[in-house]
């Protein structure tokens, strides 16, 4: 487990931040060799992503159930994202074609993305006895008082550029 930090922090992101969901839900518990190449790929793109920072993820944290799986992922901008997706040299783009071609729209496996993007100002945060986690991966955390001290005050200073 990571280190706890123990005071209260806050997270602040130096510009826009782009909030990635993306998962799959298994619908054919017994169809494993249809869900578990779908499961496979994404160790694969984050292992990529890890080694070239340059691409643009700042952060990722797994979430797992039985049937559905979820990754929540920090990007630098909506355009490394993108260019992250459509890149023929990259891992997803062939993943995503592969899905198509032995799953597509049959049903055995369901696949999932939601993007967020969030401006300069509107995102806050507080972590209490937690290890880095969501915003707090992706950039410096601060000690959360004075002006940092209420979720008010953080957007407040966050908008007016201090």
């Amino acid at each position: 487990m990571s280190e706890l930090i123990t005071e209260r922090v806050c997270a602040e992101p130096a510009g826009e931040v782009v909030i990635f969901l993306i998962g799959m839900r298994i619908n054919r518990l017994w169809k494993v060799w249809k869900w578990l190449p779908v499961l496979a790929a994404m160790p694969r793109m984050l292992s990529e992503l890890d080694a070239h920072p340059e691409l643009g993820l700042l952060a990722v944290r797994g979430v797992f159930g039985l049937r559905n799986q979820m990754t929540l992922q920090y990007w630098r901008s909506a355009e490394h994202l993108r260019a992250y997706a459509h890149d023929p040299g990259r891992a997803h783009l062939p993943a995503w074609q592969a899905f198509n071609r032995a799953v597509g729209t049959r049903g055995d496996v369901g696949i999932w993305h939601e993007t967020y993007v969030v401006p300069h100002g509107f995102a806050e945060s507080i972590y209490v006895n937690m290890p880095r986690w969501g915003l707090g991966l992706a950039g410096p955390l601060f000690p959360a008082r004075g002006e940092r001290a209420t979720a008010t005050k953080r957007l407040a200073r966050l908008r007016e550029g201090r």
